[in-house]
């Protein structure tokens, strides 16, 4: 436990939580960020950081899949501990919740209970990553529930259990759907459409996916366009 007097609380680095399908870009949104990088690759697809100097990826294999927990809490450790990286990026969330789910289920037959651990374990990830005085970029798949308009629940959300995708990114300042409308990649802030969002960071609510870290540039004649049709 810290205690900061008179508001002087030291400021900790942004999280970004990015959701979308395959093939919009979400692994090369990492070349944005500033500083030397580790990403944590759980689905194999790491080619576009090919020649990338600043990045360092661990691609999780096959064989390690049995230990996926404890693996990943001791090397995210490390990579805390080591001052040659300032960003952590997690490729994807979906595939890894998978497989934490799959060890879990083999240990216990009491599906709520698992469910349970689950979320509990997503959660001590999240809280260790913001504690880590790094900047964490996570990507996820997204999924299409078809109740836009009939429910009133947004269309699109990461492919994640509802609680785990709550616990986990609870601490993230930064969640959005990157999308591609008319050849260009979007990526929606906005919690207003429905859809899982938020930005704590700023008061944008669309952006160019190229635009992720830096100052929003839209026009109000494309927020406008954009804003009217999410694709």
């Amino acid at each position: 436990m810290k205690f900061y007097q008179d508001g002087n609380i030291p400021r900790i680095p942004s999280m970004y939580f990015i959701y979308g399908d395959g093939g919009t870009g979400k692994t090369s949104l990492l070349k944005q960020f500033n500083g030397h990088k580790l990403l944590f690759s759980f689905d194999l697809s790491s080619n576009v950081l090919i020649g990338e100097k600043d990045t360092d990826v661990l691609i999780f294999q096959k064989q390690d899949m049995p230990r996926i927990q404890d693996y990943v809490f001791k090397m995210v450790n490390r990579v805390i501990a080591n001052s040659k990286y300032q960003v952590i990026a997690l490729d994807n969330v979906s595939a890894l919740q998978n497989f934490v789910l799959e060890n879990i289920d083999n240990a216990s037959k009491d599906n709520r209970q698992n469910y349970q651990k689950l979320q509990l374990w997503f959660r001590q990830l999240g809280t260790i990553l913001k504690e880590s005085g790094k900047t964490v970029y996570a990507t996820a798949h997204q999924i299409d529930n078809g109740t836009a308009g009939i429910t009133g629940d947004g269309r699109y959300a990461a492919d994640m259990n509802e609680k785990t995708f709550n616990a986990f990114t609870s601490m993230f300042d930064v969640v959005g759907r990157i999308y591609v409308k008319d050849g260009q990649r979007m990526i929606d802030l906005d919690p207003e459409q429905g859809n899982h969002a938020k930005n704590r960071l700023d008061n944008r609510k669309l952006i160019h996916a190229e635009e992720l870290i830096q100052p929003n540039k839209l026009t109000e004649e494309e927020i406008e366009r954009n804003v009217i049709v999410h694709s």
